[in-house]
């Protein structure tokens, strides 16, 4: 993440989550260090994986004090090793002490979601096809949780409801049908913007096409329907495979041709990366 980017989205999220977690004080550390003291601690990881959200990580500690010094031997989107040292924290212990578990927090968080992105982007790698993800973030993560999605190898979709057009089954149902649901859309929205449509047939696809519609999601299609209708959206449309896409499954999806493959579970069920901080010393 850019300087910019840090302060207007990121420092609001960042500084929230520490008051979580420090509402008064942090009765544990004044217990044990009362008085400033310069420390150092090391940042090792604890499993294979992808890192990401290495300035995020820092910037926790950099909001307690300023003066804190976060060097890393490596940077995101790195593959990194267990028990490989990921970088070393230099500052006041207390802050050290309670700024911790909320930068690993993000740290674990983000480098999982980046982590089980690359296991699926991996297994796109030689095809046309882009790995996607979704709004399944988690409530207010979802500055960090895209930024690790691209870190991964994926791509972001739209960010927001602001930010794009996706008529789903709702959609079209409050429309009264595919047809109407993208005439009212190119009625409404400005021309620079792409309409998707999510369709789950055949003949829901046909329709979406005659209607203009540029970019198809199908949904929850069989992999014989979604060749189909890859061939009838050929020069007419983009496509887009969704629903229920996961590492377990993609391998079935890759010689389909579609131009995207979005996936839900890349924020919303990708484990943690596990990262610690071990060695605290004075120095």
């Amino acid at each position: 993440m850019n300087n910019i980017s840090m302060k207007l989205n990121a420092d609001p999220l960042i500084l929230s989550a520490l008051q979580e977690d420090i509402t008064s004080e942090d009765i544990t550390t004044n217990s044990v260090m009362p008085h400033y003291q310069l420390g150092e601690v090391e940042l090792i990881c604890k499993e294979d994986g992808v890192i990401a959200g290495l300035d995020v990580f820092k910037r926790v500690f950099t909001l307690l004090d300023e003066s804190t010094e976060v060097t890393f031997t490596c940077k995101d989107g790195d593959r990194v090793r267990k028990s490989e040292r990921l970088g070393v924290v230099r500052g006041d212990i207390r802050v050290l002490l309670s700024g911790e578990r909320t930068a690993l927090n993000f740290l674990q968080r983000m480098s999982g979601i980046a982590t089980y992105t690359r296991k699926i982007a991996d297994l796109l790698e030689g095809t046309k096809t882009k790995l996607l993800d979704t709004r399944k973030t988690t409530p207010n993560m979802r500055v960090f949780e895209k930024y690790a999605v691209k870190v991964g190898g994926g791509y972001n979709h739209r960010y927001n409801l602001s930010d794009g057009i996706l008529l789903k089954d709702n959609h079209i149902g409050a429309a009264g049908g595919v047809r109407e649901a993208v005439q009212m859309a190119k009625e409404y929205a400005p021309f620079v913007r792409k309409i998707e449509i999510e369709v789950e047939n055949l003949d829901m696809l046909r329709e979406a096409l005659e209607a203009g519609a540029d970019i198809i999601m199908l949904d929850n299609m069989s992999v014989e329907d979604m060749r189909e209708a890859v061939k009838l959206c050929a020069g007419k449309a983009e496509t887009e495979c969704s629903g229920n896409v996961t590492k377990e499954n993609v391998a079935k999806l890759v010689d389909i041709g579609v131009d995207y493959i979005s996936s839900g579970a890349l924020t919303h069920s990708s484990p943690i990366l596990d990262l610690s901080l071990k060695n605290l010393h004075a120095v």
